[in-house]
């Protein structure tokens, strides 16, 4: 999986790799068992600190998507076991997209439309 950053965004570079690495495993890139990237790898090959990278993993980790043990690293978790309801945090940003779409004009209905592709 290629993690592309913006440098020019708003979103600290911890949180997109983050947030790219939940697409992957949403999406199907990422398969559960699979093997990330090592820290130092990664913060590498994307030219970037290395406590950049250990700290989108420690969220990710904390989150429940990976695992991580001393020998083989960080992994997608095989089960994902998460309750339907969504943190806070991303409620608010849930709510956030929602109120721009409606101040744009979108009705209920052409936001459910564009939302359909990303539940497969």
């Amino acid at each position: 999986m290629i993690i592309a950053i913006n440098e020019y965004s708003d979103v600290p570079i911890y949180l997109q790799i983050r947030n790219q690495i939940v697409l992957g495993i949403s999406d199907g890139r990422l398969a559960p068992g699979e093997q990330l990237p090592t820290v130092r790898g990664l913060a590498e090959e994307m030219g970037i600190n290395s406590m950049t990278v250990n700290k989108a993993y420690q969220m990710l980790k904390q989150e429940g998507y990976i695992y991580t043990d001393r020998r083989n690293g960080a992994k997608v978790r095989e089960r994902l076991e998460f309750s339907n309801e969504l943190p806070a945090d991303t409620k608010e940003m849930l709510q956030r997209v929602i109120s721009e779409a409606k101040v744009r004009g979108i009705t209920k209905e052409d936001f459910y439309k564009l939302c359909e592709p990303f539940f497969g």
